[in-house]
């Protein structure tokens, strides 16, 4: 199983990007999954996630209005779209998949997460 994240660069602050987050090697479409961050020096934090079905998603308070989470899963892809992007949001996002049936609803919890992407890089400036 592989996931593999791509669409981060760089913007300026107030700006845009869409996430992408393309899986391959199982099944994705029958499970939760999500998107986290990793700033320098700072802890991975939850940032968003999404049901199985697509149906059913959460987000972090302080992408909440801004970000929004959804998948496509004929394609067997993850999105994250970014809009008005501060400073405070450059970070490594990284996507994420959960096989645990319990979390097939969403999952916020970094720790309950069994697929990672290797990470793509947001860099916003002022």
């Amino acid at each position: 199983a592989q996931l593999v994240e791509s669409g981060g660069g760089l913007v300026q602050a107030g700006g845009s990007l869409r996430l992408s987050c393309a899986a391959s090697g199982r099944t994705f479409s029958n499970i939760a999954m999500g998107w986290f961050r990793q700033a320098p020096g700072k802890e991975r934090e939850f940032v968003a996630t999404i049901s199985w079905s697509g149906g059913t998603t959460d987000t972090a308070d302080s992408v909440k209005g801004r970000f929004t989470i959804s998948r496509d899963n004929a394609k067997n892809t993850l999105y994250l779209q970014m809009n008005s992007l501060k400073p405070e949001d450059t970070a490594v996002y990284y996507c994420a998949a959960t096989r645990r049936v319990s979390a097939r609803w969403g999952e916020a919890r970094w720790g309950e997460y069994d697929y990672w992407g290797q990470g793509t890089q947001v860099t916003v400036s002022s």
